[in-house]
């Protein structure tokens, strides 16, 4: 077996701006999934039956769906449903945005049910308005208990971003095999790609288990 590692050097550009695009699809996904998810959670704790049911429904649906199969869905489907035509990238970060949400919306629903609703009426008690308790005593307490699950969805979110490959957003894995395909040096650039993920990867899952050792919290 004759290998050839140059290949990889000589596509260490086009490596580099798949890395980008992982990094950036990341970013973009929580940034709109954290938001996404808080008000998920809110409408889930509503007293109007309609936003608690209905986000339920839109939580339980993309929650229990492979991401792979709302990408395709938005991809192939929509269209022809619909009559709406959505780019590669921006069907990519829909998925991403609408599956994440899911998951973020029951990690904040847990960390606000997790606040005893006694230090909620304390804080009603000496004064406060809820609005201002639920800033001032709730959110604090319930933020550090969300922080760890997270930074934990963080990292799975990370790899996930492999699977927008297959409607050929230019990410990582999608560079990667399109180089192998072309070179025909499948190993090289499979290896290649397999190192940079963890090169990406290995500092971010340090940083979460110290998160959790820092934030975690043990009742």
């Amino acid at each position: 077996m004759n290998l050839h590692w140059s290949i990889v050097w000589e596509s260490r550009y086009a490596l580099l701006q798949g890395a980008g695009m992982t990094v950036m699809l990341t970013v973009a996904t929580m940034a709109l999934a954290v938001p996404g998810g808080i008000a998920l959670a809110l409408m889930r704790l509503s007293s109007s039956r309609i936003a608690s049911k209905a986000a339920a429904a839109v939580v339980e649906f993309f929650r229990n769906l492979p991401i792979i199969l709302v990408i395709y869905w938005a991809f192939y489907v929509m269209p022809i449903l619909l009559d709406v035509q959505l780019s590669p990238l921006t069907t990519a970060l829909a998925a991403l945005v609408l599956n994440v949400s899911s998951y973020n919306a029951e990690t904040f629903r847990a960390g606000i049910n997790s606040i005893r609703k006694g230090q909620m009426e304390a804080a009603l008690a000496m004064g406060m308005s809820r609005r201002q308790a639920m800033l001032k005593v709730v959110v604090p307490q319930a933020s550090r208990r969300v922080l760890p699950v997270l930074a934990s969805t963080w990292v799975s979110l990370f790899k996930d971003t492999s699977l927008v490959s297959v409607i050929s957003v230019s990410e990582l894995s999608f560079v990667s095999m399109q180089i192998s395909s072309h070179s025909y040096r499948v190993l090289e650039m499979l290896t290649a790609m397999a190192a940079i993920y963890w090169l990406m990867g290995y500092p971010q899952a340090k940083l979460v288990d110290w998160i959790y050792r820092k934030y975690g919290v043990k009742e």
